[in-house]
């Protein structure tokens, strides 16, 4: 930017304008200030301004009104909100109706230097965005694929939020493309030039997590032999991706609020705090406001993360962009494994048509995948998905119980009749593994069948299975 980024102060405090205009100038910024909500949208429609710092109690109106003139008059100008304590709900309220950030007085100066260096950024981003509106068919890692109307509202949602500072949160099924909403929101931002840093909670051991997360100093825990900073001073400046977030722990969970509210941590074992400049997005496929009810999940934490919530659709929810997922796939999947990309048949559109998708894109992706290397010729039609649609299909089914328990109790307890009997954890830990290794055999390595099979959800067979050493993957048919 070859000219000094002009900013408009709205507040009606006259002693503040003068402040922050002393500080603002003296940091390379052109600054007009206005103390009415009249003279401030006056002055909007006189000059140019690349952001608006705007209170949110005026004389003569509220910083939500003049935030709704703004938008509909100037609706890439970036708005940072100023709220006394009291206002946090009305804050983000604003943050929901299109605010790029807010303040709460008292702040610092770096907080407010930080959002505006962010900020006067937005409304070349804006244009960047726009540029990549309809762009669908590109092979960026972060585009969203698609032209139905559920896929076309998530585009749109990412392209207002992402020059913005807001935290989302990002909801859907397994499979449906969570992390990719991340990535994209991360791609349009200011921050886009910093790493992504992404972490699935529930991969985490709990007891593990707030020391992945915040870091840890040397002896705060045994085998903690060395200080070793966590995922928040890696994605400094960036953004950080936190998918399975309702798997947190309760101490985890109050520590993200902190961090969500004041922008600061302290490392496990430390009494220093840090400054935490990330952006956090999270993700989840569980129902948090159930979990809130439950008492799972913290309801402070619950609406500091929503402040936009982000819903990914199932992939029957959006099945007129099958063909087109199908076609980007597959000469993905040909690229991959050095193979020419073969004419998909429309016996086989129509049976990805027609086909549920319970593991929603992913399992398209896979699906897609798997047919390349069985077609073996210039075409894919449906005879080369037949049969993993049908043992998907048989994913739908209730499964079976692996065995009645009285055989099983028999089989186990037979060998040890007639030898020395471990001790009951040894015992009851190689029972286990071998029912995993049983029911993993028995589904062919699925871990949806055999999770349900089992009677347990997804994330607490992985720890189970994580716990054993065992890999799905040795068990694919």
């Amino acid at each position: 930017m070859t000219q000094k980024p002009n900013i408009l102060i709205l507040d009606d405090d006259a002693e503040l304008c003068t402040l922050l205009s002393m500080r603002l100038e003296g940091r390379g910024y052109d600054v007009a200030t206005a103390g009415t909500a009249r003279d401030g949208l006056i002055k909007l429609g006189e000059e140019g301004f690349d952001a608006m710092i705007l209170d949110l109690r005026l004389p003569d109106g509220t910083g939500l009104d003049v935030l709704a003139s703004v938008r509909a008059r100037k609706p890439d100008l970036p708005v940072i909100m100023l709220t006394a304590h009291g206002s946090i709900e009305t804050a983000v309220e604003a943050m929901q109706r299109g605010a790029y950030g807010f303040l709460t007085k008292p702040f610092h100066d770096h907080e407010l230097m930080q959002k505006l260096a962010h900020a006067v950024e937005n409304s070349a981003l804006r244009r960047e965005v726009a540029g990549l509106r309809r762009m669908v068919g590109s092979s960026k890692d972060h585009v969203i694929l698609g032209t139905s109307p559920a896929i076309t509202r998530v585009r749109d949602v990412i392209e207002r939020v992402a020059p913005t500072e807001v935290t989302v949160l990002i909801t859907g099924a397994s499979g449906t493309g969570k992390e990719l909403a991340a990535r994209a929101l991360h791609a349009l931002s200011p921050r886009r030039e910093r790493p992504f840093i992404a972490l699935n909670c529930a991969a985490i051991p709990r007891e593990l997590l707030e020391s992945e997360l915040f870091g840890h100093t040397r002896g705060a825990f045994t085998g903690a032999n060395k200080d070793r900073d966590g995922l928040f001073a890696a994605a400094a400046g960036s953004t950080l991706f936190l998918d399975e977030i309702g798997d947190a722990s309760a101490e985890v969970q109050a520590k993200l609020l902190r961090v969500l509210q004041e922008k600061r941590y302290t490392p496990v074992g430390s009494t220093v705090e840090r400054q935490a400049d990330v952006r956090v997005i999270a993700a989840t496929n569980r129902d948090l406001r159930a979990d809130v009810r439950a008492g799972r999940f913290r309801e402070d934490l619950y609406f500091r993360l929503h402040v936009v919530p982000l819903h990914m659709p199932a992939l029957r929810d959006r099945k007129e962009d099958i063909p087109l997922l199908a076609e980007v796939f597959l000469e993905r999947a040909a690229a991959r494994h050095h193979l020419p990309v073969p004419r998909l048949a429309k016996s086989a559109v129509d049976a990805l048509s027609d086909h549920p998708w319970p593991g929603n894109v992913r399992e398209l992706a896979n699906a897609v995948e798997a047919a390349l290397l069985l077609a073996g010729s210039n075409e894919l039609g449906a005879e080369h998905l037949g049969s993993l649609t049908a043992a998907n299909d048989n994913l739908d089914a209730e499964q079976p119980p692996i065995a009645p328990v009285r055989s099983w109790l028999d089989a186990a307890l037979a060998p040890l009749r007639d030898a020395e009997l471990p001790a009951l954890k040894e015992a009851r830990d190689a029972f286990e593994r071998g029912y995993l290794v049983e029911i993993l055999r028995r589904c062919g390595g699925n871990v949806t069948a055999a999770s349900r099979a089992a009677g347990r959800n997804r994330t607490d067979f992985y720890e189970l299975l994580k716990r054993h050493g065992l890999s799905p993957s040795e068990f694919k048919e």
